[in-house]
């Protein structure tokens, strides 16, 4: 298979269990993703007590697991001169993903995930050297070898940068795929989107079910038409009873996993590790899809987005 080259922010997960009380008092909405300055983050950091801190960032998640599955992958993005930056270098070249990071003056960026008693969490990112991948980071010898482009919603935010990669990536005829992120990053980058759309930019989006609400203004199968309309393959994710995938005008429902969640973090990237891992080595759409789900009920299993070593061998096995 070609490789896929995953676009996101390098950050590292800080994960806590807080009650549903903690997030009310936050005065945001629960399980959404909320953008913070240092200071904020740091007052969050400084009242845990031995918090886990896991490397990841949505399309680094995808594309760790994308290669634990045995695919090709490649990360892009920038880390800071610090501690954390070295983590997450050393995080990369274990996991068997081709490294494509550059530096930053600013502090290698993170996220604090907290995680309710339901196994949902809410996070609050501070993208750090992250938000300095810029336009000029972008040039064709990037995408040598390079079969589809994956890029998180969360980039859409330095659209200039966005754009940049899905039309250098067009020209060059390698695919891509968006997967949306949040519904915070729908509402907020929803003008970009509907433009790349427009111009036939992306090839695959995927959505869990409330940022396809929050696109379509309808649930399920009717949100899955509308996204339809806007790529080649438009994916559906809907929590515990599966996923609703759509391509040619087939509809293909794929159901989820057993297994009792404890943290749902990493849940939506690991689902498409396995999703386009198929779809990259031509199977059909209910192949992949499974295989998403394999992988996602993998992860819910333990807190943090990473599996442990007897989680892949039960993959590996189910392949």
């Amino acid at each position: 298979m070609k490789k896929v080259l995953g676009m996101g922010a390098a950050l590292v997960d800080i994960l806590a269990n807080v009650s549903d009380e903690w997030i009310a008092a936050q005065g945001v909405q629960k399980g959404g993703m909320n953008m913070v300055d240092w200071p904020q983050m740091e007052k969050f950091l400084s009242n845990l007590e031995k918090p886990l801190r896991v490397p990841g960032g949505s399309t680094c998640n995808t594309m760790v697991g994308l290669s634990r599955l045995g695919g090709k992958a490649a990360f892009i993005s920038k880390i800071g001169n610090d501690e954390l930056g070295r983590l997450f270098q050393e995080h990369l070249k274990n996991n068997g993903v081709e490294s494509r990071m550059g530096f930053s003056d600013a502090a290698t960026g993170c996220v604090f995930s907290a995680v309710t008693p339901d196994a949902q969490r809410s996070m609050w990112t501070y993208l750090g050297a992250s938000d300095f991948l810029g336009s000029d980071d972008f040039v064709p010898a990037l995408y040598d070898g390079v079969g589809l482009l994956y890029a998180e919603g969360y980039r859409a935010f330095n659209g200039e940068c966005f754009k940049k990669s899905f039309e250098l990536a067009r020209s060059l005829g390698v695919e891509t795929a968006l997967d949306f992120s949040s519904f915070n990053v729908v509402n907020a980058c929803r003008g970009l989107f509907d433009e790349l759309f427009d111009r036939k930019m992306i090839d695959i989006i995927i959505a869990n079910e409330d940022e396809a609400f929050a696109y379509a203004g309808v649930k399920e199968v009717a949100a899955l038409e509308v996204l339809q309309q806007k790529a080649k393959v438009a994916v559906v994710k809907i929590g515990k009873r599966g996923a609703l995938i759509a391509k040619d005008g087939s509809v293909t429902r794929v159901s989820a996993g057993t297994a009792k969640a404890i943290d749902t973090t990493g849940a939506g990237d690991l689902w498409a590790s396995g999703f386009l891992y198929g779809y990259m080595n031509g199977w059909d759409m209910e192949r992949s899809g499974k295989l998403g789900s394999v992988v996602s009920n993998e992860v819910v299993q333990v807190m943090g987005a990473q599996i442990p070593e007897e989680g892949w061998k039960r993959i590996n096995a189910s392949i």
